[in-house]
């Protein structure tokens, strides 16, 4: 075979543009290395074709792919690169013509043996990567017809240059899925231990609010301060708290909705909201007007709890001691409104839309009274709107605001009053 390879022929040159379109649309690696060899095969007209790549921590190449059906302990058992055909190419990173490998001393005829196959002649060449760094071999054995020719040394060349950059996309595709699996995991963990230990929590904190409540009361004007401080310490506890049931749903447009028939009013009643500890702490009153007949919304329960959880919340923190909160639901239309209004510190005209974006403080971040991360009436929108419902927020005339959730009603539902 002459030394210096020519030009593809326009047959082989139109296969390989098709072959380059077909590796370039498979990220599946054992089907690509399928593909190769018998690419290799039938375009260089020969009696086998295999693949060997080399490990990048042993320095060993191990059959990956032959168009023989080689046992798989062979393909376990590694070539070495100092004494072996498919070392001396990848070494070089040249191609190598063997007219005759029974003459070559780094023939190894074991794998011959096993398959019950006889080669007599190999042109191998280099599998390069987007670097030109040779990754692995390409052989093709026993030409049917004739001898090996220029056009078939570089027809194999191209092949190989196409598959090693195809293997190695290949391989770093699945890397990046195995690392993306990896991180659903880990955040799914993530997520799992914030929800179990926010839940937690809150029972025992709950229990410490409860019995400082009742201390206060009864405690005198020097004791009274000390355990202010106590109450002050829990609240911003159950502020954090809250917070890490919020980030359950940073990521509310992947959400799945377990939608059923929920009564939002029985969901309030569920909630205790007029019992909320951190509200008797600051002596608020929480008022609850509820209609006498059924509203119910399709909804995923979980979801609308921690709504109205984090409406209520801000509520109680955003409202002094001894101040109101007035939670009723009612029906407009076809839609079923929720309504949390309040007695506390408003919020600037300017700011009533922005208060919903992620992370947004109406107070500036180095010198707020209020603690939190300012993603609950982020989370809070998100949810609803999930739901094909609104929220909006609206400064009431006297003190305080009034946040509104619309949700449509159950389409289902009928007989209602009204």
């Amino acid at each position: 075979m002459p030394a210096r390879p020519t030009k593809l022929d326009a047959v082989r040159l139109a296969r390989m543009v098709e072959v380059g379109r077909i590796l370039n649309s498979t990220t599946d690696p054992d089907a690509l290395l399928t593909f190769i060899i018998k690419e290799a095969a039938a375009m260089t007209n020969t009696e086998a074709a295999s693949i060997l790549l080399l490990d990048p921590n042993t320095r060993q190449l191990f059959i990956k792919a032959s168009s023989n059906d080689v046992p798989p302990e062979m393909k376990s058992t590694p070539v070495p690169l100092d004494s072996s055909i498919a070392g001396a190419i990848l070494k070089s990173n040249q191609p190598l013509y063997i007219p005759n490998v029974a003459a070559d001393p780094r023939w190894n005829q074991e794998v011959d043996e096993a398959i019950e196959f006889q080669t007599r002649e190999i042109l191998g060449v280099p599998m390069r990567n987007v670097d030109k760094e040779p990754i692995g071999v390409l052989e093709a054995i026993n030409k049917l017809e004739g001898s090996f020719s220029r056009q078939d040394a570089e027809t194999l060349a191209v092949l190989a240059d196409l598959a090693g950059v195809a293997v190695e996309k290949a391989r770093l595709f699945n890397e990046l899925q195995q690392a993306n699996t990896e991180l659903n995991e880990l955040d799914q963990i993530k997520s799992d231990f914030i929800s179990i230990a926010s839940h937690e929590l809150r029972t025992p904190l709950s229990v410490i609010l409860g019995y400082v409540s009742f201390l206060r009361e009864e405690a005198g004007p020097e004791m009274a301060d000390q355990l202010d401080s106590v109450l002050d310490a829990a609240m911003h506890l159950r502020n954090l708290i809250q917070d890490m049931l919020n980030f359950r749903y940073v990521a509310t447009g992947e959400s799945v909705l377990n939608l059923e028939m929920v009564d939002l009013a029985q969901l309030i009643r569920e909630m205790n909201v007029d019992q909320d500890e951190t509200a008797v702490a600051k002596r608020q009153t929480i008022t609850i007007n509820l209609p006498p007949f059924r509203l119910p919304v399709e909804a995923d329960r979980d979801m609308m709890q921690v709504v109205m959880d984090n409406l209520i919340s801000n509520a109680i923190k955003f409202t002094p001691q001894n101040g109101r909160i007035d939670i009723s639901i009612t029906r407009h239309g076809l839609e079923c409104w929720l309504t949390v209004s309040d007695t506390g510190i408003g919020i600037p005209e300017d700011k009533l839309d922005r208060i919903f974006r992620r992370f947004y403080q109406v107070e500036h971040a180095l010198d707020r009274q209020y603690e939190g991360m300012g993603l609950g009436l982020s989370i809070a929108r998100e949810l609803v709107e999930l739901h094909d419902g609104r929220i909006w927020a609206e400064n009431l005339d006297g003190q305080g605001c009034c946040f509104t959730i619309a949700l449509p009603l159950h389409r289902k539902v009928t007989g209602l009053p009204g």
